[in-house]
C-alpha cells in the first residue's frame, strides 16, 4: 500500500535524481507531453528500492501508468541503479480550513464530521459517449494532408479560452477526424479535470433531444447541455434535413458561444457543402476556423503503419509495408485493418510476412480497391498531368520533357494493371519488354529520391483510383 504523500522523508539526493529524470522525459517526449502529462507529477519519497510518485487525479495516474511508469522507471534506475520501481499516488485534497469564530487568529477548530453521501450518477457522464483511450495526440501520426488540423486541434486542447469558435475539422472517412476529438478531450481532461468536456456524435445528440420530447423534459436537456464547458459534436452531417433537431443545435450552439465555451464540430463535408443544413447553422459553422483534413499521401500512409506495427510490438518488413502504403489508399481505417489481419495471420500460422501473403490474405480488400485501370486512362492521366500530347506516349523522341513522363506512365501501368510487360510496350510505341522494365525501375528509384516524382506518382494514382 503506498503511503499518502507528505509521510515519507525526501532526501536531497532523491531531489535532485527525480530533477535528472525530469529534465530526460522533457527531452524525450516534447514540451508539449511534458507539460500535459508529467508536469503534474511530485516527488512523494522513498520506500527501499521504490520510488513514491504523486499525481493530482486518478485519471492522470493511470494515463502515467499505461503510457509513461516503464520510462520513468527505466530512466530513474540509468540514474540510480538501485531503484527498482515505482509507485503512483493520488494526492490527497487538502481540508479547508474552518476559521475561528472570533475572527481571531487562534487555531482554526476542525470541521464537524459529515455524513456520508451518496452520489447521484453524473448527468454529464451520461450525456456524451465515451472516449477512446487509443486516440490521443500521442498516436495520431502527422502529415501534409493533416498537419494543420493537428495544430488547430492542439491549440484548442492546451488553451483555457476558445482561440477560435467552432473548430469545425471536416474530410473523408476514416482520416482522423475522430482520433483527433478524442484527442482533445483527453488532452482537456488531462489539463483542467474541472472542466466539463461532453462528446458525442450528432445521432446521439438528436437522440437525446428525442428523448427529451417524449419524457416532457426539454428544460432539463436545454440546461445540460449549455452548462457544458467544452461540446464536441462528431458527423454533423446527420442532422442534415433534421429541422427540429438543427433549430435545438443552433439554439445551444449560440448559448454557449455567448458564454464564452468551446465548440469543436466534424463532419465529412465543408459547412458550405452541407446540403439539407439551414443557412443561418452554415453560416455560424463557418465563423470559427474551419480545418480540412486531406486524403492520406504515400508517405503518410506509410508512417501511419510503421506507428501501428511498433504499437503491436511486431516487425513488418519494409516490402510489405510498402505494399500495403500503395495499395490501401482509401482511409486509415481500412489501412490499419489490413495491416491487423496480416499479422494476426502470422501469428496464429507462423507464417513469414510477405507480399506474396498479403495479397492472399487481403484479396476482397484489393480487389474492392483497385478499379480496373487501363492503359488508355493512364495515358491520357498522365499527358494532362505533364502538359502532353497524346502521341508523345508512343513517340521515339528522348527529350527528358517527354521521356520522364512516358517512364512514369509505364511504371503506372505496371502497378495499376495486370497487363505484362510486353503488352504495355506494345502500347508505347511498339516498344520492348526491357524497356519498360528499365522505366518500372527508373521510376521506382526516382521515388525514394525526388520528392516532386512522389508527388505526381500519388496525384495520378489518386485521380486514376478516384
Amino acid at each position: 500500500m503506498v503511503p499518502e504523500a507528505g509521510a515519507i522523508s525526501v532526501s536531497r539526493d532523491i531531489q535532485e535524481q527525480w530533477s535528472r529524470v525530469r529534465a530526460m522525459l522533457r527531452a524525450e517526449f516534447g514540451d508539449t507531453a511534458f507539460r500535459t502529462w508529467l508536469k503534474p507529477l511530485d516527488l512523494g519519497g522513498l520506500e527501499q528500492d521504490k520510488v513514491v510518485i504523486t499525481v493530482p487525479t486518478t485519471f492522470i495516474r493511470d494515463w502515467i501508468v499505461a503510457h509513461y511508469a516503464d520510462r520513468i522507471r527505466s530512466l530513474w534506475t540509468s540514474v540510480n541503479p538501485q531503484i527498482r520501481s515505482i509507485a503512483l499516488a493520488v494526492r490527497p485534497a487538502r481540508p479547508r480550513p474552518v476559521p475561528a469564530a472570533d475572527g481571531t487568529g487562534a487555531e482554526p477548530r476542525p470541521a464537524p464530521a459529515q455524513p456520508e453521501v451518496v452520489h447521484a450518477p453524473d448527468p454529464f457522464e451520461e450525456l456524451g459517449a465515451s472516449l477512446d483511450p487509443r486516440f490521443t495526440f500521442e498516436t495520431f501520426v502527422v502529415g501534409k494532408p493533416n498537419e494543420f488540423a493537428v495544430a488547430a486541434a492542439e491549440r484548442v486542447a492546451m488553451s483555457d479560452e476558445p482561440p477560435f469558435n467552432p473548430l469545425f475539422l471536416h474530410g473523408g472517412v476514416g482520416l482522423g477526424k475522430t482520433h483527433l476529438m478524442h484527442a482533445i478531450a483527453w488532452r482537456i481532461r488531462a489539463r483542467r479535470p474541472e472542466r466539463r468536456v461532453v462528446y458525442l456524435s450528432a445521432e446521439k445528440f438528436m437522440y437525446q433531444f428525442v428523448r427529451a420530447l417524449r419524457q416532457k423534459d426539454v428544460v432539463s436537456f436545454k440546461e445540460l447541455f449549455r452548462s457544458v464547458d467544452v461540446l464536441m459534436v462528431d458527423d454533423v452531417q446527420f442532422i442534415c434535413g433534421k429541422e427540429s433537431t438543427q433549430e435545438e443545435f443552433f439554439h445551444t450552439f449560440n448559448a454557449l458561444v455567448d458564454r464564452g465555451r468551446q465548440i469543436v464540430i466534424s463532419a465529412d463535408r465543408s459547412p458550405t457543402d452541407l446540403s439539407g443544413l439551414e443557412e443561418r447553422i452554415r453560416s455560424r459553422l463557418g465563423w470559427g476556423l474551419v480545418a480540412d483534413i486531406y486524403p492520406t499521401t504515400y508517405e503518410l500512409r506509410l508512417g501511419i503503419l510503421q506507428s501501428k506495427a511498433e504499437r503491436l510490438g511486431v516487425h513488418v518488413p519494409t516490402a510489405v509495408l510498402e505494399f500495403l502504403a500503395s495499395h490501401i489508399t482509401s482511409n486509415v481505417r481500412e489501412l490499419e485493418g489490413a495491416l491487423n489481419r496480416v499479422v494476426h495471420h502470422t501469428r496464429l500460422f507462423g507464417t513469414p510476412m510477405t507480399v506474396e501473403l498479403c495479397r492472399d490474405i487481403l484479396r476482397d480488400l484489393l480487389r474492392a480497391h483497385e478499379r480496373r485501370v487501363t492503359i488508355d486512362e493512364i495515358q491520357r492521366a498522365v499527358v494532362a498531368h505533364y502538359g502532353l500530347r497524346l502521341a508523345d506516349m508512343s513517340s521515339s523522341r528522348r527529350a527528358r520533357a517527354v521521356a520522364r513522363p512516358r517512364q512514369v506512365a509505364m511504371y503506372l501501368c505496371k502497378q495499376l494493371t495486370t497487363r505484362s510487360l510486353p503488352e504495355i510496350g506494345k502500347k508505347f510505341g511498339g516498344r520492348d519488354h526491357t524497356t519498360v522494365m528499365h522505366a518500372v525501375r527508373q521510376i521506382e528509384r526516382l521515388r525514394e529520391e525526388d520528392p516532386q516524382i512522389r508527388q505526381d506518382l500519388e496525384t495520378l494514382i489518386r485521380r486514376l483510383r478516384g
